[in-house]
Parts: C-alpha cells; sequence; structure tokens
C-alpha cells in the first residue's frame, strides 16, 4: 500500500492559523507556532472577557447610580432598598442612564426611595 502524504492538509490547517492571527504583530501573525499560540491564548481571552463584560458593566453602572444618589443625599445601598420597598422594579442599567440623561426623573426616585425608607425604618 501506498504511503500516504499530508503536505495539503498540513498547510491548510497552518494557513488557517495564519490567517487567523491576520494583523498581529511580528512573527505572531507571520510564524507558526507563535500565530497559532497567539490566536488560541486570544480565544481564552475572549471566552472569559465576554462574562467579565457583565461584571464590568455591572460595577459601571453601580458606580454611576451611587454618584447621582449621593448627590441627592443617599447612599447606594439606602437608594436600592427605598426602590425595593416602595415597589419600584427598575434595573441598574435604566437607572444608570436616567443617573447620566435624566436628573429630575432620578431626584423624583430618590425622593420615593427616601420616604418609602423612613417609613419602613
Amino acid at each position: 500500500m501506498p504511503r500516504t502524504k499530508h503536505s495539503v492538509a498540513s498547510r491548510q490547517r497552518r494557513k488557517k492559523y495564519i490567517k487567523a492571527a491576520k494583523g498581529y504583530y511580528g512573527g505572531r501573525s507571520k510564524l507558526y507556532r507563535t500565530a497559532k499560540e497567539s490566536f488560541e491564548r486570544s480565544l481564552t481571552y475572549a471566552y472569559r472577557d465576554r462574562r467579565q463584560r457583565k461584571r464590568d458593566f455591572r460595577k459601571l453602572w453601580i458606580a454611576r447610580i451611587n454618584a447621582a444618589a449621593r448627590l441627592n443625599g443617599l447612599s447606594y445601598n439606602r437608594f436600592i432598598s427605598g426602590l425595593k420597598k416602595a415597589d419600584v422594579d427598575i434595573n441598574r442599567k435604566m437607572l444608570a442612564e436616567m443617573a447620566v440623561n435624566d436628573s429630575e426623573g432620578f431626584k423624583q426616585l430618590a425622593e420615593l426611595a427616601r420616604s418609602a425608607g423612613e417609613a419602613a425604618g
């Protein structure tokens, strides 16, 4: 039986990695081994950071809400607690949006949270 050679398949496999690493700096886009390492590492980072992004945005929203709440004389936890007691069901993304773009609406929510917090406590 004749010996099989894999040159076509090997070249295609290598080309796939080189093509995927297009735009990387220096040898990372030219040399097979470094291109493969860089590309596979990039996939790992992409997978991890799709989850990390959600955490980062939540942190950003909380920081914005806290800053706006303090301008209205409340801490973040008292503000959120007051909204829960007042049965206001609004997520942090929208609260942060209001804090940045609709300060009057946020001020009304802060007053509502303050009054609900005082009534309960």
